[in-house]
């Protein structure tokens, strides 16, 4: 082969690569979104979602379930498609098909930080939403305890939990950094939610599972059917 012949079949190799990089580049753009803004799946969940939205179940919604969940860019903290979402989340998890005390992001097909808790610690028991929640520390006595999971239905497990824990995340209203310690049930609750985010269910950490009768009898009159749109 002659050095010309040879140069321009390297040339010819570069430019084949630069062309597949570009399309990788521009699949997974469309896919995923940019590093700002939401992705067009996050946007169909929010916007196509009804209000009671479709809650990820095993073994069918695996994927998104053990899925860790990244952190919202400060340009989604103040896109309004976040209010839509926090509003959608928290008439879920209250609804009477779900009844939850708590929920988080991927149990809807959000792999963002973002939960909803029941402050049982506090006055009137509300609902309060965290974003970019990161549990710093678990401390004291660990006590196991009944579990049950939106996302697994029909179930319950006696899960370990520590008695507090040390929590930063993002107040919802102001979006400024706060800190805060928590103990008793809704620390176990906190501990749950958080779980959630990095990919990681209740039965993982379980010491038994077993099925509950009264869930199931509970929940007859419910359907997990996905939405027509859902991937």
């Amino acid at each position: 082969m002659r050095y010309s012949e040879a140069l321009s079949k390297r040339l010819f190799i570069v430019a084949a690569l630069a062309v597949a990089i570009a399309v990788i580049f521009v699949v997974r753009k469309g896919r995923d979104g940019d590093n700002a803004g939401f992705t067009q799946w996050e946007r169909d969940v929010i916007t196509l979602s009804d209000s009671v939205m479709y809650v990820t179940v095993l073994p069918q919604d695996s994927t998104i379930l053990r899925t860790p969940s990244r952190d919202f860019t400060p340009e989604q903290l103040k896109d309004p498609l976040l209010g839509t979402l926090k509003a959608k989340m928290f008439s879920t998890v209250t609804d009477p098909s779900q009844d939850g005390v708590g929920i988080a992001g991927p149990q809807v097909g959000i792999n963002r930080r973002i939960i909803w808790v029941q402050r049982l610690d506090k006055e009137n028991e509300p609902f309060e939403c965290y974003l970019n929640i990161r549990i710093d520390s678990l401390y004291g006595a660990v006590s196991l305890g009944p579990e049950g999971c939106l996302s697994v239905p029909g179930k319950r497990g006696l899960v370990p939990r520590y008695e507090s824990v040390k929590i930063s995340y993002v107040d919802s209203g102001t979006l400024e950094p706060r800190k805060e310690k928590v103990s008793g049930y809704t620390a176990i609750i906190f501990q749950h939610e958080c779980d959630h985010l990095e990919g990681t269910l209740y039965i993982d950490k379980a010491d038994s599972v077993f099925v509950s009768q009264s869930w199931v009898q509970e929940r007859e009159a419910y359907t997990y059917n996905k939405p027509s749109w859902w991937r």
